[in-house]
């Protein structure tokens, strides 16, 4: 039944029943309305129209009023709510409809995954396939490496057994192990085979550089001090005059500001052509010594050194060798000079002004060792003078002028052929 029907019905009771309807609400409208009801306070006097039941009345229909707008809060409220479910309800519904997607989302990971994983596993055939190659590269070069320090050992075996050093251990260089070429530590294996062949090498370099005599040398001559009693003198087979290589093999104990390594003078001109050291350079003066050619800092003391000077009349260009590489070479040499062909050729001693030997000067006397001494009487090509630098038979080759092991020297005083 409605608010409106109840009311009515309500109405139509009291005024049958004709008994007066007390209705207090206590305080609830007391200030909200100015009718309101109360017992005992005195009554005007009213007219039929305007009783006491309709002041009642109105309180009641105010109460009613006020209940139904309290309903109607109510009810929106639900109705709100009643919104709100159904929004989450079209929520779920979307989500339940996404299945279809989260499925196609899963299926294109696994396509992606296994396009990586196919991805990857050529990256790897790739990178192993490369490694292979790499191997195999570092296998042949090891096989060459291997072999050329076979060959070097075997030079270096020859040289030292002139001396009596003893060989070098040729099992400090075993055979490549190819049954062992594929697995993964040759890098550490390659390291250690270098690193071996590094010293046995250096070891080899310093027994030759201490060795007695170069290879293919049986004999040197030795000046034993710096005296101006100690020198060698040659007897050239033929003269020289417009041009000439010199080539020697020296080990100087010490060196000055002259040490005289070659010396060719006559009377007139005692220092006609000298091929000297001054300290740690080597030098060759032509026609005197305001004629020369330098080469500054390349002479060690107490090591051997293939030395060699040529000189051309023709266009005055010379050049100085050391170990069979090219260190100087200056043109306007002596240009159109001619040496005279009446002089006498020294080994560690160069001529006195006098022409007698009693006034030698000790102080650029040679101390140390000197063989394989060679002239020519002309420039001999660059190929020439390398192979006379070749540590294996370099006393093998001879000059024209002077051929080391053929033509006369004499040693003077305390100077000596030693083997």
């Amino acid at each position: 039944m409605d608010a409106p029907g109840a009311a009515l019905a309500l109405c139509l009771c009291c005024i049958l029943s004709g008994n007066v309807f007390s209705y207090e609400y206590g305080e609830e409208y007391q200030d909200s309305y100015y009718n309101s009801i109360s017992i005992g306070e005195p009554r005007p006097s009213q007219t039929p129209c305007q009783s006491q039941d309709l002041t009642r009345w109105n309180n009641l229909f105010t109460m009613l009023e006020n209940s139904e707008m309290k309903d109607n809060m109510l009810l929106q409220h639900t109705e709100d709510m009643a919104g709100h479910v159904d929004v989450i309800r079209k929520e779920l519904k979307h989500i339940s409809n996404n299945k279809a997607c989260v499925q196609a989302i899963e299926n294109t990971c696994k396509c992606i995954n296994e396009q990586m994983n196919r991805k990857l596993e050529q990256a790897v055939k790739h990178l192993r396939e490369v490694a292979d190659k790499y191997q195999a590269q570092n296998s042949d070069k090891l096989e060459q490496l291997i072999q050329f320090a076979r060959n070097q050992a075997t030079r270096f075996t020859k040289l030292e057994s002139r001396a009596g050093l003893g060989q070098v251990d040729m099992k400090a260089f075993p055979a490549y192990p190819k049954e062992q070429e594929s697995s993964g530590t040759d890098g550490g294996k390659l390291e250690r085979t270098l690193q071996m062949i590094h010293m046995q090498l250096a070891h080899s370099q310093r027994a030759n550089a201490h060795r007695s005599l170069p290879s293919g040398c049986e004999m040197a001559i030795l000046f034993p001090m710096r005296s101006k009693h100690i020198f060698a003198e040659v007897t050239p087979s033929t003269s020289f005059s417009q041009s000439l290589t010199i080539c020697l093999w020296a080990k100087v104990t010490q060196a000055l500001n002259r040490t005289v390594l070659f010396s060719y003078g006559t009377k007139k001109i005692p220092q006609e052509l000298q091929l000297l050291i001054a300290k740690r350079s080597l030098m060759l003066t032509v026609g005197g010594e305001t004629h020369l050619v330098e080469a500054d800092g390349i002479v060690t003391d107490g090591q051997w050194v293939h030395v060699c000077a040529a000189w051309s009349s023709e266009q005055g260009l010379a050049s100085l060798w050391m170990n069979g590489e090219k260190v100087a070479s200056v043109p306007g040499i002596a240009e159109g000079h001619v040496l005279p062909g009446d002089g006498l050729i020294l080994l560690g001693q160069e001529h006195s002004r006098s022409g007698s030997y009693k006034d030698l000067d000790s102080s650029v006397a040679f101390t140390g060792k000197m063989t394989g001494v060679n002239v020519w009487d002309h420039v001999l090509e660059p190929e020439r003078i390398k192979e006379q630098a070749n540590p294996e038979g370099s006393c093998d080759t001879r000059g024209n002028v002077i051929g080391w092991g053929v033509s006369e020297i004499i040693p003077h005083g305390g100077a000596q052929y030693v083997n």
